[in-house]
């Protein structure tokens, strides 16, 4: 290994943290660690309490997120065979918004005893949904004082973002509000636990707190406007310093690098977003390509030249992804969880035993199956929004749908619909984007699903009408945050001087891309009319009822 130097990334997803550790100058990873988190995703009860939780909760524990550093960390060492003396710098990113209060110290309420109970003192994560009522009043009120920001965001702020789940906090546990000396992201969180220093990072704060490079947070009037007790939300509860990506925070103190092996002392960038640090792990550092991080959900990321007001889109931000460029980015809510519910719920036993008696899984074996019809063939339509439409919809209380079943509907046929649903709404975003001026003409897919099923990237290429290349990492958020790491680190420890610099020497493509077949295309083409008529009818107010069907719901649990 020479003399070589190295950095770890760490990738903090929504079931588990991911490490991989990275030789700076070759961008080869030599080790990788998983570690799947104790309590998951907390949506039912919390841990040591049988009391349900209320609708649309999503939690998590934090005390799992350090489990993640002291557990995964001494694993890519040992794997890797590094010594630490040659690893310069420890970057991470997180899933987001994924938010927590803490005391004045830093620590996390629900590690008191006193606010282990109060599941508002726990961390919100991205599929926290149960703010959506704040976030109707706050675009409500924005667009009523025609607030320009808004439309940075799509023109609709979504409630997974940070001040909606602050809100629905003061609203319905104003206890906890008050006892919270300020709220942070989990990316800046950790960095705090790393390097003992708080530094909020431009890519949170810009795209999930409203916060502009130019103009700061919205203006004390408005939160005002919202609520009076919110008015100095900025100032109490949050911080007005925000730091580009690619800072380095700190250094990693004497505690951690005894937790975690390292040396202490070397670089700790600022926090990160998974999508976003995931850009330029895909070597897209340039506009006219679209990232798509193809997971548990997906983001679907692009970089521009100058700022567009994109319909429905997350945001864009200046310097949000590369410095010197406007980074835009969508998503879509359900798209792994979409068919590990089918798979979990919808399949009968027999598929199952019989993907084990060829020894292959259940996806693996649907995947078959679904691939040996032709579009169309099925009969059938879904709509994806089985967890919500966050791109270009941005409503959490859509729901999924499906259309065209008879008695000879068989499983591999449901997939296949599901698979080209995602698709459809994938198309959809890179239409709005592209409508806006925001130019797409290639896609490069990373993330879990890209090697996992051949079938739905080239149903992708198909309905996109676009070819899609293959990251040649299957860590790209890990791989991002290192690159970031050696941003961190600088050239004078042997890191990089820029992200596009670490790009160049770190990030590669696989030897493989799906090119769209033309005959799948004219069918899917006339597919995605009808599923664009559907998406409208449901999605844009014409028949409301997913949302009274949510409703009424709601309304038979509360009543016992």
């Amino acid at each position: 290994m020479g003399c070589d130097k190295y950095t770890i990334g760490i990738d903090y997803g929504t079931e588990s943290g991911r490490a991989v550790l990275v030789n700076v100058r070759t961008g080869e990873e030599l080790a990788t660690a998983v570690h799947p988190y104790r309590d998951g995703v907390i949506d039912t009860h919390l841990p040591g309490s049988d009391k349900p939780l209320p609708s649309d909760f999503a939690l998590q524990n934090p005390q799992d997120y350090l489990e993640v550093l002291r557990e995964t960390v001494p694993a890519v060492l040992r794997e890797s065979g590094v010594a630490p003396e040659n690893v310069i710098g420890l970057g991470t990113d997180f899933t987001a918004c994924t938010m927590l209060p803490v005391d004045k110290a830093g620590m996390p309420l629900c590690m008191h005893p006193e606010w282990r109970h109060n599941p508002y003192a726990w961390v919100k994560i991205w599929k926290h949904h149960a703010a959506q009522p704040e976030a109707n009043q706050l675009n409500k009120t924005a667009r009523q004082r025609g607030e320009t920001w808004l439309n940075l965001y799509g023109g609709k702020i979504s409630s997974e973002w940070l001040f909606p789940k602050i809100w629905e906090t003061l609203n319905k546990a104003p206890e906890v509000y008050a006892a919270a000396d300020r709220y942070l992201e989990a990316a800046d969180w950790i960095v705090l636990q790393l390097t003992g220093v708080e530094k909020r990072n431009a890519c949170t704060a810009g795209y999930k707190a409203l916060w502009n490079k130019r103009s700061g947070y919205p203006s004390d009037d408005f939160f005002a406007a919202l609520d009076p007790r919110l008015r100095n939300v900025v100032d109490s509860k949050l911080s007005r310093d925000i730091y580009p990506l690619g800072t380095r925070a700190g250094s990693l103190t004497p505690e951690m690098a005894a937790q975690t092996g390292l040396r202490p002392g070397i670089a700790v960038p600022v926090g990160n977003v998974d999508a976003h640090v995931a850009v330029p792990a895909a070597t897209v550092v340039t506009p006219g390509r679209l990232v798509a991080i193809m997971g548990t959900s997906t983001c679907l990321m692009t970089l521009g030249k100058e700022e567009r007001i994109v319909e429905g889109m997350c945001g864009v931000v200046e310097d949000g992804i590369i410095p010197g460029l406007f980074g835009f980015e969508a998503g879509q809510s359900c798209v792994g969880d979409h068919f590990a519910w089918f798979v979990e719920h919808c399949v009968p036993p027999a598929y199952h035993e019989e993907a084990q008696r060829r020894g292959i899984s259940i996806h693996q074996w649907l995947e078959e199956k679904a691939a040996r019809q032709k579009p169309g063939e099925h009969g059938l339509l879904a709509l994806d929004w089985w967890n919500g439409n966050r791109s270009i919809l941005v409503d959490v209380d859509l729901a999924g749908m499906l259309l065209g079943a008879t008695l000879a509907t068989r499983p591999e046929d449901i997939y296949r619909a599901l698979i080209e649903a995602t698709a459809y709404g994938a198309r959809v975003i890179i239409e709005a984007f592209t409508s806006s001026g925001v130019p797409i003409n290639e896609i490069v897919a990373c993330g879990g699903l890209p090697a996992r099923n051949r079938l739905l990237m080239q149903i992708y290429a198909d309905v996109t009408g676009r070819e899609i290349k293959v990251a040649g990492t299957a860590q790209a958020g890990a791989l991002g945050a290192a690159m970031f790491a050696a941003v961190a680190a600088g050239a004078e420890a042997g890191g990089h001087r820029t992200i596009v610099e670490a790009a160049q020497a770190m990030a590669h493509l696989q030897n493989v891309s799906y090119k769209p077949i033309p005959a799948h295309k004219a069918i899917y083409d006339q597919l995605y009319a009808e599923y664009v008529k559907l998406h409208d009818y449901f999605g844009r107010g014409a028949n409301d009822v997913m949302k009274r069907l949510k409703s009424l719901r709601q309304q038979v649990l509360a009543s016992g």
